[in-house]
């Protein structure tokens, strides 16, 4: 028998968007804010670059829209980009009111630039910009008595009700450090998982960044949009003991260089704006070299930016790098490009709300069509913050729901383990396949092949799953199985080169720009 709990607000995740999101429902009932590892365990935590928003008199909203759009390669939806964009300068002036220590300059905000962005426009702290805005939505939250925060908690899956249009969420299962099914019953449930880094080789995402909540939704029923497109940071540190380590597309912003390793900048040979082109141009350019040279790696090179600004601007980076032995100021940096960013998942509206009642999707793990086929750098805090603002706003104004009883765990006809070596198995094999198979550049053949072999992955990790009692690790594989089919039969289904999804079959971009959306049978 398994322990039962219920809240009002169910909030699984504990990024800038499932903080923000609790702190807003804090208002209007009581809230379980869930992480299944430490609260600092988030990409939102690790987030260097900044966010974007229109600050500065000389800029202005159409011109951050117009850059959204033109990085977007004509899949964003117009009216999602100027609803959140026109958010940015009061987001920006909320997280400052709050404790969020922006950089300034001369008494005002110090606004960087990144590639992509006509304007400087991006408010940072340092290059450690989601560790402070993290910091300073948890002490607004700390405070608040109606908000239960639990660490290393696994969702298992939702619960849901009805069918058809009555189809509603009302909890989930979850997995506690004892390893204790708990179910919880809550009015609403909101996904803010984050990313899929994981299902790649190569990734700046923390280790949480399985596609729990995409899985879970694909699951109980919701659409999901656009999941070929996954951006790859061009600059992630190649070096076996720091492998995971983001390099801020700021330093790029600041005048850091694209080298081999003779020391030629060879972007140019892409993309006229060469260092400042879009993300996916960049990652394809280093990609391309690589394979051209048989290299193992790239380089950037900071040393143009000069010592001052380095320790000042990029201090953190800098100390991180010393202790791996590698002196910014003095030395180019080894770099590949790692999956960074999803720009599709769950299809939601601005507020979250997917096509399951009582269920919302926000932020990474939410597809809004903001990005559209490309994410501009620094809109990833933007959105989901805007998103939780209206989430939580649209959950306040929408008619009141009672508690549901849920079902209880079932867990007969279960066996112990015996070994676990499949589970680890499984996962260095998708993750395998999907980086030789699924990364930046595609083709048909090789799509076709990374589904054959996902296909027998996910008939053994079903078996084990149903036959076996659950574990933290086998529920991340089975999440991780699951975006992975669903990246592949999206990047299947685009037949044609737009943005972030490059096919050497189909090098040509499409005419019409149409979304790619996946539903449940």
């Amino acid at each position: 028998m398994d322990a039962q709990m219920q809240t009002d607000f169910l909030v699984i995740g504990g990024g800038a968007a499932g903080l923000l999101a609790a702190s807003r429902l804090a208002q209007q009932g009581e809230v379980m804010l869930l992480n299944k590892d430490s609260f600092q365990d988030s990409s939102s935590w690790n987030a260097q670059g900044g966010i974007a928003g229109v600050v500065a008199a000389s800029d202005s909203v159409d011109a951050h829209v117009q850059d959204t759009l033109r990085a977007g390669a004509g899949l964003c939806h117009a009216d999602v980009v100027e609803a959140i964009v026109r958010h940015g300068g009061q987001i920006i002036a909320e997280l400052a009111a709050i404790g969020t220590g922006f950089d300034e300059q001369g008494g005002e905000l110090h606004l960087t630039r990144e590639g992509g962005h006509s304007s400087r426009r991006i408010a940072h702290v340092q290059d450690a910009t989601g560790r402070a805005i993290v910091e300073a939505l948890m002490a607004q939250l700390a405070p608040q008595p109606n908000v239960r925060r639990l660490e290393q908690h696994t969702v298992i899956d939702l619960i849901c009700s009805g069918e058809g249009a009555e189809r509603r969420c009302i909890g989930a299962y979850l997995l506690n450090p004892a390893n204790r099914v708990i179910s919880v019953a809550a009015k609403q449930v909101i996904l803010a998982t984050g990313g899929v880094g994981k299902t790649y080789l190569y990734t700046s995402n923390p280790h949480a960044a399985t596609g729990d909540g995409i899985a879970m939704a694909w699951r109980a029923g919701v659409p999901v949009m656009n999941m070929e497109f996954i951006q790859f940071h061009p600059t992630c540190l190649y070096h076996r003991q720091g492998s995971n380590m983001l390099l801020s597309e700021s330093l790029r912003g600041e005048g850091a260089h694209l080298v081999d390793q003779r020391g030629r900048r060879f972007v140019f040979d892409y993309d006229q704006r060469g260092e400042l082109a879009a993300r996916d141009i960049v990652a394809r350019a280093i990609d391309h070299e690589m394979k051209k040279q048989g290299a193992d790696c790239m380089y950037l090179d900071a040393r143009p930016i000069g010592k001052a600004i380095i320790r000042d601007h990029f201090r953190n980076i800098h100390a991180r790098l010393l202790k791996l032995g590698i002196d910014m100021c003095h030395e180019p940096i080894p770099i590949v490009p790692a999956a960074h960013y999803i720009c599709g998942g769950i299809q939601a509206g601005i507020d979250g709300a997917t096509t399951i009642a009582g269920l919302y999707a926000i932020g990474e793990t939410a597809c809004t069509g903001l990005h559209g086929a490309n994410r501009l750098a620094s809109n990833s805090l933007l959105e989901c913050l805007v998103m939780a603002d209206h989430c939580a706003s649209s959950i306040a104004n929408a008619a009141q729901v009672s508690l549901a009883p849920v079902p209880a765990w079932d867990d007969s006809g279960i066996v112990p383990e015996t070994e676990r070596i499949q589970i680890k198995q499984n996962w260095d094999e998708i993750r395998a396949t999907m980086s030789h198979y699924v990364g930046i550049v595609r083709s048909d053949e090789r799509l076709a092949r990374a589904a054959r072999r996902l296909q027998l992955i996910q008939d053994e990790i079903a078996a084990y799953y149903w036959r076996h009692p659950v574990s933290k690790d086998l529920l991340e594989l089975r999440n991780l199985a699951t975006v992975a089919e669903l990246i592949i039969r999206s990047a299947q289904q685009r037949h044609e080169s737009r943005g972030l999804h490059y096919s050497t079959d189909y090098p040509e971009t499409a005419a019409a720009a149409v979304d790619t959306i996946l539903r449940p049978s």
